[in-house]
């Protein structure tokens, strides 16, 4: 049985004490950098972890407290489970005790400790006061009803109290997605000497094993794990939750920065747009639509602009929904968290929940009412809707895999039952039968079926009106008329077979029980072109002079003639020229008559056994080459039926 793996962060004010506490509690420190080490305050992330006598482990992320490196504090706040809000005694509330709690809140983080540090600094009375300034800023959040817990850990008062409030923490935070996609936002990357490139991060969701294929977006580089380490320790395997550093096969260090991410190969696109839903703190400038601003999520930053739906503006306070264009591309699922930023001055003014990671075009003014169902919604609805946003194009399972969080096998359950019920449809096969192509089979949702269900039916009936002598239409006439210019709609016409009231057969479609027939117009015009071809022998009518004979068009009349073809009472010697089955079966007992007496026939002979002109004779030689009822040699012809 895995041990449940927890991230617990810091956050709090410059020089709060953040680092000399996760010293005190792991032994580690976690200022790594020489820079650290010589100002006396964290500018990056640092790395620790509590082990506890039971297996539990507790990894720690410590961010810097420093306004200016707000942008590191984030791209270490995304996988945290527990903040440790460290508040320092000797002064209390300050910006960026706001600040980071804020950002916490918009992430959505559950859980919290507040820790006054610095506790051998104050008196009695003063520690007293802190606390109780401490609770009333904690109203109302996430730490409203956090333990808080004064400390020193210059002399170790109340480290291993804290130690055991970090534990009972520990136990009541959420299982991860374990059995999701894997995915780890890269914060570090550093080589090691004989080991190559290695980056660390906090695994979202998912496991990952040494040798597994992995995928680093929007690097877009594929490779292998070469070896996996987990708080400190050499693992073969690890999981959603845990800190990990990952060895990589053959990577150049340079290839790789912070913002990338370690994937499940072929299920992520790295995303330019998202549909999101904006939460404004409460002191934020109004923030207007197309804006630019900071956009973090996961690891990643980047520059974003707004595009407010059905608003020019959002105000402090407000929660609306918009989409955000991205500079540079990211990795995200929806439900995955954001943060943006002022883009100047910098200031932290919201975040939310991301809706859509590649949303449909929609215009500005378009409704929102999918956003609004995809937010409400459980996984199952979710699914449903971006099957539903997918219309006439469908979507694979691997798709919709890549699109939101869960675990892998409740996602295929969930679009197992809905196919079961009908409210997806999806190509399937006869019993026995094999898609010897092995493509992928996309999904629709049934509205999307329905719509090209009855456009096609609806196309068929118009055309077997106004064609009643053609068998049907092709894929390319029906795409026309259902979705101009979509080639995708070709997996619909692949489950037509699900229609019962269409037929598909060589390549034509038909309402089923359809049968080309001839009005009685075109039966008394069909004894009359019998009649011509007939009086012309093997000196037929064109069928321009037909339609001349007969006053009517040449579309009008092509279309007989291939019916009449269809039913075996012409033959077509080429576009120009038919005769009548009774004729041709004339010439081939001429032909047969002659062969008997002789072995080879020229174009002169044939033409004088049929009582015809070289003009026709040529012509019906040529049918009868391309048919294999004669082969030509140099001047001559051979007879081939036997």
């Amino acid at each position: 049985m895995t041990l449940k793996s927890v991230i617990l962060g810091t956050a709090g004010h410059i020089d709060h004490g953040k680092s000399s506490l996760v010293q005190a509690l792991t032994g580690t420190d976690p200022d790594r950098l020489k820079e650290e080490k010589e100002r006396g305050i964290t500018i990056d992330l640092g790395f620790a972890n509590i082990s506890y006598p039971d297996g539990m482990s507790v990894g720690i992320v410590d961010v810097p407290g420093h306004e200016r490196l707000i942008k590191n504090m984030l791209a270490g706040a995304g996988g945290i489970d527990i903040v440790l809000m460290a508040i320092a005694a000797d002064e209390g509330i300050m910006p960026q005790s706001r600040e980071h709690l804020a950002i916490c809140e918009l992430l959505k983080i559950k859980s919290g400790i507040i820790v006054i540090t610095k506790a051998d600094l104050v008196n009695s009375e003063w520690l007293e006061m802190v606390i109780d300034e401490v609770k009333g800023f904690a109203g109302g959040t996430l730490l409203q009803d956090a333990p808080v817990i004064a400390v020193s850990a210059k002399t170790g008062m109340n480290i291993d109290a804290l130690k055991e409030v970090i534990r009972q923490a520990s136990l009541n935070v959420e299982s991860k997605l374990t059995e999701g996609l894997f995915r780890l936002p890269i914060d570090r990357v550093f080589t090691l000497k004989g080991f190559g490139t290695v980056v660390t991060g906090t695994a979202l969701s998912g496991t990952i094993s040494v040798d597994s294929l992995i995928e680093i977006l929007p690097a877009n580089i594929r490779t292998k794990v070469r070896g996996l380490q987990s708080h400190g320790r050499s693992v073969d395997r690890a999981y959603a939750g845990q800190r990990i550093g990952v060895n990589l096969q053959g990577v150049e260090r340079e290839s790789l920065k912070r913002g990338d991410m370690v994937v499940t190969p072929d299920r992520f696109v790295p995303t330019y747009a998202m549909d999101a839903k904006l939460e404004m703190l409460k002191d934020a400038p109004p923030l207007k639509s197309r804006s630019l601003v900071h956009f973090y999520t996961g690891t990643a930053e980047t520059i974003a602009r707004i595009i407010i739906y059905d608003k020019e503006e959002i105000k402090a306070g407000d929660a609306w929904y918009c989409q955000f264009r991205l500079q540079e591309p990211v990795i995200a699922l929806s439900a995955d968290r954001y943060i943006i930023r002022r883009f100047s001055p910098l200031q932290t003014i919201g975040g939310g929940e991301i809706l859509d990671p590649h949303p449909v075009k929609r215009k500005k003014k378009e409704g929102i009412n999918d956003l609004i169902a995809i937010e409400k919604g459980s996984l199952r609805e979710r699914i449903e809707i971006k099957v539903r946003m997918s219309h006439l194009s469908g979507c694979l399972l691997s798709e919709i895999e890549g699109w939101i969080q869960g675990n892998i096998p409740e996602i295929r359950s969930s679009v197992e039952e809905m196919l079961k019920q009908g409210i997806l449809a999806q190509k399937t096969e006869a019993k026995g039968q094999r898609d010897e192509t092995h493509q992928p089979s996309y999904l629709f949702h049934r509205t999307a079926f329905q719509t090209f269900k009855d456009a096609l039916i609806s196309g068929l009936k118009k055309f077997h009106s106004e064609n009643p002598l053609k068998q049907g239409m092709t894929k390319e006439q029906l795409r026309s008329g259902i979705a101009a210019g979509q080639t995708d709609i070709d997996r619909l016409f692949d489950m037509t077979a699900q229609i019962e009231d269409v037929v598909a057969e060589g390549g034509v479609f038909r309402l089923k029980g359809f049968k080309a027939a001839l009005s009685d117009v075109d039966e008394g015009l069909k004894s009359r072109i019998i009649a011509l071809l007939n009086k012309g022998g093997f000196q037929p009518p064109t069928k321009e002079e037909l339609a001349g004979q007969l006053s009517i068009n040449e579309k009008e009349l092509s279309d007989l003639l291939k019916f009449m073809t269809k039913q075996a009472a012409l033959v077509r010697i080429n576009d120009s020229m038919f005769v009548t089955t009774g004729q041709y079966n004339k010439m081939i007992g001429l032909l047969r008559d002659f062969y008997s007496r002789k072995k080879e026939m020229s174009v002169a002979e044939f033409r004088d056994i049929l009582g015809t002109s070289r003009k026709y004779a040529v012509p019906f030689l040529e049918y009868l080459d391309s048919n294999k009822i004669t082969l030509r040699v140099g001047d001559i012809r051979k007879f081939m039926l036997k």
